[in-house]
């Protein structure tokens, strides 16, 4: 089996030599800017950004009114909401206020009752008192 060799400083050089030229002959064989083919893959260049550029645009738009679509959900609810929590507002306070009437209705016959049964004791009692003297 032969042994590594070590190239020596010379075929270095030659070796690095016929790699740039390798090089300069591929950028030279390399079709300029006035060449067709040149001119036709800048072209599918430009056409592809253009699409992707449009995608992208009707994907923000299709993203803006899907946003305005949800916001205006949002407040539509918010609406039925606050319309929901008035209304509920409201008929408490005609309960309330019913109540409240009631309450009051409630308390004067009460009152009434409590003067009526007084009235009837005081009356009673004076009536006991009359029929005592009687009696002696």
């Amino acid at each position: 089996m032969p042994s590594f060799k070590h190239p020596d400083f010379d075929e270095r050089r030659t070796h690095a030599a016929t790699a740039k030229q390798a090089l300069l002959e591929k950028f030279r064989s390399a079709p300029g800017p006035d060449d067709p083919e040149f001119a036709q893959r800048q072209a599918e260049r430009q056409r592809v950004a253009e699409e992707r550029a449009d995608r992208i645009a009707k994907r923000d738009a299709e993203r803006e009114a899907t946003r305005k679509q949800r916001e205006a959900e949002l407040a539509a609810q918010a609406a039925r909401e606050a319309e929901l929590k008035a209304t509920t507002e409201r008929e408490q306070a005609e309960l309330a206020a019913l109540l409240a009437t009631e309450e009051a209705a409630a308390k004067e016959t009460l009152l009434a009752d409590q003067k009526a049964a007084r009235d009837a004791r005081y009356a009673a009692r004076k009536a006991a008192k009359k029929q005592r003297r009687r009696g002696y």
